[in-house]
């Protein structure tokens, strides 16, 4: 048996023993910070199965997670009083800064009011019509996740078209969708490695092919046996792809010459705007979600349909079979959702706001772009307004399998715990930094300082 010299092994243009020695030596200076929290948490929280409520908090790089005592517009202070830059913002899901004044003051005021009642409340009345106004379309329904949303979704997708097959692009995210959990190796489509529990060939009902490959996508679509393709506008979760210049509208005239609908997922694509990526860039789904920050991080999600989606739905409803449709849960469409939502439509994600975060995005763009180029690493950033990753690789990808190649799990998660023993929180699976309204620039500062110290202590 030999052992491996790591010394000559790469990981993103670094020596595989310069991250190791990174990783660890970060990871100790984690630990002293924070003893109350490794006394805590140290050996796993109590009562949860592998200690921790949900298993992806295991995922984090840090020795053992970050026991948070408060949040506040852009920063998190732990239960050490260690206080945090956050980028990360929950995923997503506080994107707007954590506790939004009008969305705590709307948890306030519906807190007496009651919580869920399944019926709707005067906050919905305002509910619809914004909808309308901010994407697009001119009918929607209100889920808790966009896994929900794109459920229902793709449900209403099969109904009216009669076909059974979904469309995904290699390394898509879109929740916990199974139709999604599907990926290319060697070319082949597969039931997306790691899996739990799943003993169903998820590719009987899913098509999958790669993101801006034209070709593949009129292949997939010419025996008109597809209901719908679901679609991120950039490919996310992994290592972000942007669309190459064409892409969408062949995306869009291919669907409808094979009467194939067309769903455009937002919920990390909301960064680009306030109408998202759809409003930005016109493009013309048939069915759209989002989900995450859309109530200022109350559990919420909304999905909307085209009028001749609905008017197909609305036959299909009329004679189908009476019965229980299998779409909805009981607490969602709640009160408290739609007094978080409309406080998030009309206060929140305003114009003001979304020029600040970009205005500051590209400040982050620029200055790590700075960084990697002076400490000559083989890496690059992107940008979808204010998400901002930067990839461990030479760039920019064109597709999920570029992606998955560009992920250097042992590297990232060394500059993770190294970014957060400076002060600064990012996104721990995919590099991704967010700007919120909160954020402030001496902020982006620190985060910028923060990635130049680290990139010249591993390309020394």
């Amino acid at each position: 048996m030999h052992s491996i010299d790591n010394s000559k092994t790469s990981i993103g243009g670094i020596s595989a023993a310069r991250v190791a020695e990174l990783r660890e030596t970060e990871s100790e200076v984690f630990r002293k910070a924070r003893p109350k929290s490794a006394a805590k948490v140290g050996n796993g929280l109590p009562g949860f199965f592998g200690g921790v409520p949900m298993h992806w908090m295991k995922d984090w790089p840090t020795p053992f997670p970050i026991l948070v005592d408060s949040a506040r517009g852009a920063g998190i202070t732990d239960i050490d009083g260690n206080r945090l830059d956050d980028f990360c913002l929950g995923d997503t899901g506080s994107m707007f800064g954590h506790s939004p004044p009008p969305v705590a003051r709307a948890i306030r005021r519906q807190a007496g009011r009651g919580l869920t009642y399944m019926l709707p409340s005067e906050d919905a009345l305002a509910i619809g019509p914004l909808l309308q106004e901010r994407f697009g379309l001119p009918f929607w329904q209100i889920a808790t996740t966009a896994t929900d949303a794109n459920r229902f979704a793709l449900r209403v997708a099969r109904a009216v078209t009669g076909r059974e097959k979904i469309l995904v692009f290699n390394g898509c995210y879109h929740g916990s969708v199974d139709e999604t959990m599907v990926r290319l190796v060697d070319g082949k489509p597969v039931n997306r490695p790691g899996l739990a529990g799943e003993f169903r060939d998820l590719t009987r009902t899913a098509k999958v092919i790669e993101f801006n490959d034209i070709s593949a996508l009129e292949a997939a679509l010419k025996d008109k046996d597809v209901a719908c393709v679901i679609a991120e506008p950039v490919l996310t979760n992994s290592c972000m792809v942007l669309a190459d210049a064409g892409y969408h509208d062949a995306l869009r005239r291919l669907t409808r010459a094979a009467g194939t609908l067309l769903l455009i997922d937002e919920t990390h694509t909301i960064s680009t705007g306030p109408g998202g990526y759809t409003r930005k860039y016109g493009l013309d789904p048939d069915l759209f979600v989002l989900g995450k920050p859309i109530a200022g991080g109350v559990p919420a999600s909304v999905w909307g349909m085209s009028d001749e989606v609905a008017t197909r739905y609305a036959d299909y409803n009329r004679t189908k079979e009476p019965g229980y449709s299998g779409m909805g849960t009981t607490l969602s469409a709640n009160p408290l959702q739609f007094a978080t939502m409309r406080a998030t439509l009309e206060e929140v994600m305003t114009e003001e706001n979304y020029a600040r975060m970009d205005k500051l995005a590209r400040r982050l763009d620029a200055g790590l772009s700075a960084a990697i180029e002076r400490n000559r690493l083989p890496w690059h950033v992107a940008r979808v307004g204010a998400r901002v990753e930067f990839i461990c690789a030479p760039g920019p990808l064109r597709n999920g399998a570029e992606a998955e190649t560009a992920h250097a799990p042992e590297l990232e998660a060394a500059i993770h715990v190294a970014l957060v023993n400076r002060g600064v929180l990012i996104a721990p699976f995919h590099n991704m930094m967010l700007i919120s309204p909160a954020t402030k620039a001496a902020q982006v500062d620190r985060l910028i300082a923060a990635f130049g110290a680290v990139a010249a202590k591993l390309a020394a």
